[in-house]
């Protein structure tokens, strides 16, 4: 089970102008899949706002052990999650951003307009979701497949196949196919 903090990225929905309706729907999902969510909150699309969050949970005591951010992702003079994100990963996972384009292209052509990064900082998995519901469940429905084994790897266990057939090669790396 992972510890999952979700972060809606929205300035309508932050002001009170509109619900969050990306939030609640991603949290139930995550839940849903036998995931806890420990850290709900709604920030407006403010670049130092963000990244001054996504510290300051990473570095807590009690840090999360996956990040998803929901909006900002996109080519909006407001759309500045990936800005508040690069500065504070470690490291950048390209193929998790790559997979999340990938899944939603065949249904949403204008997926590539995306700009979410996903990384780590510490030992915290950080992924930029879209910020419509529907876009931040299929992201979900992506990570899901991965969270585990990152999580997993992010706290010091070894690799494996990840397709249940137990490890990998004798050094621990699943076998290129």
């Amino acid at each position: 089970m992972a510890r999952v903090a979700v972060i809606t990225v929205s300035d309508r929905a932050s002001s009170g102008e509109r619900p969050d309706a990306t939030g609640p729907r991603l949290a139930a999902g995550i839940e849903a899949d036998g995931h806890e969510v420990v850290h709900r909150s709604v920030v407006s699309d403010d670049e130092e706002g963000l990244r001054d969050d996504l510290v300051a949970l990473c570095d807590s005591p009690d840090a999360p052990d996956v990040i998803l951010t929901a909006g900002g992702t996109g080519i909006g003079p407001r759309d500045r999650a990936p800005e508040a994100t690069r500065p504070v990963l470690d490291r950048i996972v390209p193929g998790i951003a790559e997979a999340l384009r990938a899944a939603a292209r065949p249904s949403l052509p204008v997926a590539d307009l995306s700009r979410g990064l996903a990384g780590v900082r510490r030992e915290t998995l950080v992924v930029n979701l879209p910020g419509s519901p529907g876009g931040a469940e299929d992201g979900w429905r992506v990570l899901r497949a991965l969270v585990s084994h990152a999580v997993d790897q992010l706290h010091g266990g070894d690799h494996h196949r990840g397709d249940g057939r137990g490890q990998g090669s004798a050094g621990g790396e699943a076998p290129l196919r």
